[in-house]
């Protein structure tokens, strides 16, 4: 794994325009850095990276599994209980789950380390299914790549196979909060991606669903919605007015339910505490267990909360002292315990690496990059390469 500087195009604020990302010239396309590139060996991908989140994965089922017939693990999640029996019903039925992003600490040797799993409502995906793609054929064409290049990158076709899939109705409502601008554009993308399957859509805000004297869900155009995939927490949903007419609205909810426990980072503690020692896990508790504070005692450990966004109310401790804190919303909320492995340095760069997941199966990466040890809100993501 290498970091490669090399110049961005020339043309760089026309591919912006065309894609409708936001450039400002002498900084570029915001969120995205392409000054440069991430170098992979096929087998650091294949072995390292792929397999593990797949594995991962299927790791994740076990928990889910465990979870819902567990009162007490629902109630450490934070789970209220009029939801319970709507998540296992969904999990029983085999509702379809269509994507996420895991995200791992990995310098390219040895296994790569889960520190959380965007299993809900990850952003970032235009980015990496178009954006990034295109730039490699560009970044090919000028020789600011190898000419061999290639990259892990299946993320668009996936999602287009996948989502008919899913067993929707004749019309798919796609809706989020539009203020969120991260959330919009993903939103949008995914639409399109359905319209390339020739589904029928139509895009709307949360707050625009209405609900009938029967209880289903309904559009601006009073008809009834039959599936919703959401770009809208599902711990938003369960703590609203709204929330509490879900589990009998007959509404087929991408991500379904059931993905409620896989995006709150307790699950990680969950993992542990079920499968202590993976090599792609790290050490991770719930903080009021008492294991925690003599984990906590060693003196290098990271906190964060169990529901939080963009890598807000973070600290991160190493001997004994603060090594970075951020701010954020979630501070007084429940927080888990969790070990410390520093993401890689080069230059002063620190890359995340996430790994698409589409219908379970890994499909793509997207490497995002900040300043410090803690990817937030000023992240870029740069592109990759896989060259031999």
């Amino acid at each position: 794994m290498q970091r490669i500087p090399v110049t961005e195009r020339p043309d760089l604020a026309r591919a912006a325009a065309e894609h409708g990302l936001e450039y400002t010239a002498g900084e570029g396309i915001t969120g995205w850095d392409e000054r440069a590139y991430y170098q992979f060996m096929a087998r650091q991908v294949d072995e390292d990276i792929e397999a593990a989140a797949e594995e991962i994965e299927g790791l994740c089922f076990q928990i889910v599994d465990r979870a819902l017939g567990n009162e007490e693990v629902l109630r450490r999640l934070g789970i209220a209980e009029p939801f319970w029996d709507y998540m296992a019903e969904s999990w029983r039925n085999n509702e379809k789950n269509l994507y996420g992003r895991m995200d791992l600490s990995y310098d390219g040797n040895g296994p790569a380390k889960l520190l959380e799993y965007n299993a809900d409502t990850p952003t970032a995906l235009y980015e990496t299914a178009v954006f990034q793609w295109e730039w490699l054929e560009h970044a090919i064409e000028a020789g600011l790549a190898p000419k061999d290049s290639d990259q892990f990158n299946d993320v668009h076709e996936s999602i287009v196979k996948a989502l008919p899939q899913l067993g929707v109705g004749a019309l798919s409502h796609f809706a989020c909060n539009p203020d969120i601008e991260d959330d919009t554009e993903t939103l949008k993308y995914l639409e399109e991606c359905a319209g390339e399957a020739e589904l029928k859509t139509c895009f709307l805000a949360m707050s625009d669903i209405g609900i009938d004297d029967q209880g289903r869900f309904t559009d601006l155009d009073h008809r009834v919605i039959t599936t919703l995939i959401k770009l809208y927490p599902w711990e938003w949903i369960m703590n609203e007015d709204f929330g509490l007419h879900v589990p009998r609205s007959g509404v087929q909810f991408i991500e379904p339910p059931w993905k409620a426990i896989l995006s709150n980072k307790g699950m990680l503690a969950l993992l542990w505490g079920m499968f202590e020692g993976h090599p792609n896990l790290l050490p991770a508790f719930f903080e009021d267990d008492p294991a925690a504070a003599s984990f906590a005692d060693a003196g290098t450990y990271v906190r964060k909360p169990m529901l939080s966004r963009q890598g807000a109310n973070i600290e991160i401790v190493r001997d004994g002292k603060t090594l970075h804190h951020t701010d954020g919303l979630y501070g007084d909320d429940a927080h888990i315990i969790q070990g410390f492995q520093p993401l890689p340095e080069f230059g002063g760069h620190y890359p995340l690496v996430g790994c698409w997941l589409v219908a379970s199966k890994a499909v793509g990466l997207c490497i995002r990059e900040d300043k410090t040890l803690v990817t937030g809100r000023n992240a870029r993501i740069v592109p990759h390469v896989i060259a031999d």
